[in-house]
């Protein structure tokens, strides 16, 4: 079976260039992919951030369109062309927000079922999730719903970041936010440490990367999932 799903926790790891630790995955994801169709929604300068995603993806030899290069009411019957979809990182609610005003959210989901391959990052990683309640993002709009695009079934926790145990700073953890999560949500959560990413083929959905990913459940201590751990198996057992 084919793959599906790339969630990436961050598009740039330090020291390397955009997308360039998961160029392998994307490789194989996008075999046979000949164009790419990017969602910028989540910038706000979407021409430069388009323009940034096109080079990339042209190293890797497929060509990329830009939706918002779409005249608005083309949109929804662009995704439903697309041979595959990239939705790119920033602010998720301003993501969530435009996927809606754009009535997106059914087109993608009908595609996906239909085999469309599906790269998220960062907030599109969010986004693929039930909700995005459990981004780290400012809520700079407010979209419609915070239900999101449900294509993997637990909540995303992007860029998760452990307890500095030499810092001073007194504010809430990550972690901690999550278990206030856990407390008015019982959908599982996956912290999604830098560097990290989910590669999803059927019901199996693999942690790959250097590091592992702290996983939640309601009324369960967090655990940590080694790379090459099935999310999908260890989160619905």
């Amino acid at each position: 079976m084919q793959t599906q799903l790339l969630l990436v926790s961050n598009s740039t790891v330090f020291g390397r260039g955009y997308l360039d630790h998961v160029a392998e995955e994307l490789r194989e994801l996008l075999r046979g992919v000949r164009r790419v169709l990017f969602v910028p929604y989540a910038l706000f300068d979407m021409d430069a951030y388009a323009a940034k995603a096109r080079a990339r993806f042209a190293a890797l030899g497929i060509a990329l369109d830009s939706i918002h290069d779409v005249a608005p009411e083309r949109r929804p019957a662009a995704v439903q062309q697309a041979e595959a979809l990239f939705i790119g990182g920033g602010n998720t609610f301003r993501l969530l927000n435009a996927l809606y005003c754009d009535d997106l959210l059914v087109p993608i989901r009908e595609r996906f079922a239909q085999g469309m391959p599906y790269v998220g990052s960062s907030a599109g990683a969010n986004v693929a999730g039930p909700t995005i309640k459990t981004t780290k993002d400012m809520p700079i709009v407010q979209p419609p719903s915070f239900d999101a695009l449900g294509l993997f079934p637990f909540q995303i926790s992007p860029h998760f970041l452990d307890p500095d145990p030499n810092s001073r700073h007194m504010g809430e953890t990550q972690e901690e936010r999550i278990i206030q999560f856990l407390e008015e949500n019982t959908t599982p959560v996956v912290g999604l440490r830098e560097g990290s990413w989910i590669v999803q083929c059927g019901e199996v959905a693999e942690l790959r990367g250097p590091l592992p990913a702290r996983t939640f459940r309601r009324g369960r201590d967090p655990f940590e999932a080694a790379p090459g751990t099935d999310l999908v198996r260890l989160l619905r057992s």
